[in-house]
């Protein structure tokens, strides 16, 4: 997992789901809904958060992450004449900024106390929120992503 949770592997990692989540918008509607949708990198950046050995780890495992996600996925979104505005380049591109402080809160999910169970609270209801707000509605998946979330934010147990 150390081999991973660095922001070198962060990147790398990045880059190949930016890849994955262009080609799955592409190539398929489903996998490409739920990759364009918050709920899944919610998810991806809470577990990253999570396993990083402190938060200071994880504020700096996160940013690359979404960098190198965001860098490939417009690079091929460009090569592949795909529509997208800048608009969705913004938003994402202050989601990717605003990463390390969503990390530094996802990583304190797991300590002991009211406020970490609060911030649990508020990491799935906006994984929820998203999804009704900005989505139009739940799907399938999102509330398997929620489900996942519930299960690793209070019930997972993870070694420090």
């Amino acid at each position: 997992m150390k081999r991973v949770l660095n922001p070198f592997g962060m990147f790398i990692t990045g880059l190949i789901l930016g890849v994955i989540s262009r080609l799955l918008d592409i190539y398929t509607q489903n996998l490409g809904n739920m990759f364009s949708e918050l709920a899944i990198w919610i998810l991806l950046g809470t577990i990253i958060s999570i396993y990083s050995e402190s938060k200071k780890k994880a504020m700096f495992n996160i940013l690359p992450f979404c960098i190198g996600m965001l860098i490939t996925y417009y690079v091929v979104a460009a090569l592949t004449n795909g529509v997208y505005g800048k608009i969705f380049i913004i938003g994402w591109s202050i989601f990717a900024l605003l990463s390390p402080i969503m990390a530094y809160f996802a990583w304190i999910t797991k300590e002991k106390g009211t406020f970490p169970k609060i911030i649990s609270i508020g990491i799935i209801l906006v994984s929820i929120l998203s999804s009704i707000i900005l989505f139009d509605g739940l799907r399938v998946y999102d509330y398997i992503i929620n489900l996942v979330l519930i299960y690793i934010l209070f019930i997972k147990k993870i070694n420090r």
